[in-house]
């Protein structure tokens, strides 16, 4: 009879608490190593325009000033999609809206693979960012909201690691496409293939979010719900949790409304701030080595070092906040990465210096990153969770549109790589000692 009596009070359970509560099954892991994986997709199809960079300048004649803005494309194009659909995510679902990012993302890539003119490449890359800041914000909720409370800070760092990895693999690629045909089109075209890839994995191994269902509760969705516990070894639910009276959803009112105001504003100015230094630092590796007098090939390598380095942040700071507070974590990477952005501007001895510092730069840069996500996905409930990151993310990639353009204008108006790098790593010094400040409240995941 106990037995029975537990089990019929399962079945009345909400399920967002037995999701948080319960040790987490495999199909969850496997939803958050797609969103990871998704997350690296992201990498390589934002840093392919810094491979291809070198290539593009030498074949077109463009100045610094003119590379500076194709680079930067992509991140007002992921602020925009961001923004936009990152509230979508929060109407229709997170996966209905990775699945439409993906479509973007793969059309955008081939497009640019096609392009003949600085501005024809600018609007391709623009298109792919608009699919790449919408599946920022998606993933994140995926990553989040199919993790149990214990594991959920690990789950989004990981997510966020996924991007350095994506880099690295995307970077090997690159570079032997590079060394061996010398086309950087063709980085563009095996993006395109990568990125269609994922949708037959999405379709397959990511359901929508128990948490999203059970707060809208569109049409179907107990039958969702049971399919997506009996999946993972749960018994099915009776009926669906009491509703709200009214189903909130994002706004901008609700952002910066009283208690939400303070949090939002200053999660954006950091975010900003940080995304100008660390978007400097991965756009501008490749040509900033070749001007040293070093081969496209072997400045594209020196980037991979740095990705490999995030790659181990992102790895080190999800472990970590298992024992440590992920914002003190997020605070200390800040201010250590900025120390080697500036640090690297200086050093210019050899490809193994440069690859080093890539290395440490890369390593406090990304794990800063990563910490910040989980920050973010864990200061909004779970009806504006998609919504307010991507609010975050939107405004914040202003900043990570600013950082090579304004170090592709410091460089025509004459300024050194020393200098540039000391100014525009300063960002990250500055966002490290704004998040000190905040008063950090993990919000319920449902």
């Amino acid at each position: 009879m106990t037995c029975v009596a537990t089990d019929m009070e399962k079945r009345l359970e909400d399920p967002r608490s037995i999701i948080a509560r319960e040790p987490m099954h495999y199909r969850q892991v496997v939803a958050v190593g797609i969103a990871t994986a998704l997350n690296g997709l992201d990498g390589f199809d934002i840093l392919s325009i810094s491979f291809a960079a070198p290539g593009i300048s030498r074949a077109w004649h463009i100045d610094r000033a003119a590379l500076g803005l194709v680079l930067s494309m992509e991140l007002v194009g992921m602020g925009v999609g961001a923004l936009i659909l990152g509230v979508v995510a929060d109407r229709i679902g997170r996966r209905p809206t990775i699945l439409g990012c993906l479509v973007v993302m793969a059309l955008g890539m081939a497009l640019a693979a096609t392009a003949n003119s600085v501005g024809a490449l600018s609007v391709w890359r623009l298109l792919t960012g608009v699919g790449i800041g919408g599946m920022l914000a998606a993933t994140a909720a995926i990553a989040a909201e199919c993790s149990n409370a214990r594991r959920r800070n690990l789950s989004v760092a990981i997510m966020a690691g996924g991007y350095p990895v994506g880099a690295i693999i995307g970077g090997v690629i690159a570079t032997t496409l590079l060394a061996r045909t010398g086309e950087w089109r063709m980085i563009f075209e095996v993006g395109s293939v990568m990125t269609c890839a994922f949708i037959p994995l999405v379709l397959a191994y990511v359901p929508e979010t128990i948490s999203f269902l059970a707060h809208r509760q569109p049409p179907g969705a107990l039958v969702r719900i049971n399919r997506t516990m009996v999946r993972q070894g749960r018994a099915p639910l009776t009926e669906l949790p009491p509703r709200q009276k009214t189903i909130s959803s994002f706004s901008v009112a609700r952002a910066f409304a009283p208690g939400m105001a303070g949090t939002t504003s200053l999660l954006i100015v950091a975010y900003f701030l940080h995304m100008v230094s660390f978007y400097f630092f991965i756009k501008w590796i490749p040509k900033d080595v070749v001007d040293m007098g070093f081969a496209p090939a072997a400045a594209g390598s020196v980037l991979v070092w740095g990705n490999v380095g995030s790659a181990l942040g992102c790895l080190a700071i999800s472990l970590a906040t298992q024992r440590i507070s992920v914002r003190n974590l997020t605070v200390g990477a800040m201010i250590a990465g900025s120390l080697a952005i500036a640090y690297f501007g200086q050093e210019k001895a050899s490809l193994v210096h440069l690859s080093i510092v890539a290395v440490v730069g890369g390593f406090f840069a990304n794990a800063a990153t990563s910490g910040l996500y989980a920050v973010i996905a864990q200061s909004f409930p779970a009806d504006m969770r998609a919504g307010g990151t991507g609010l975050v993310i939107g405004i914040g990639r202003g900043g990570a549109a600013l950082g090579p353009i304004g170090a592709g204008l410091l460089y025509t108006a004459g300024w050194g790589l020393p200098a540039v790098a000391i100014v525009l790593g300063a960002g990250t010094l500055l966002a490290g000692l704004l998040l000190a400040t905040l008063r950090y409240k993990e919000s319920a995941i449902a």
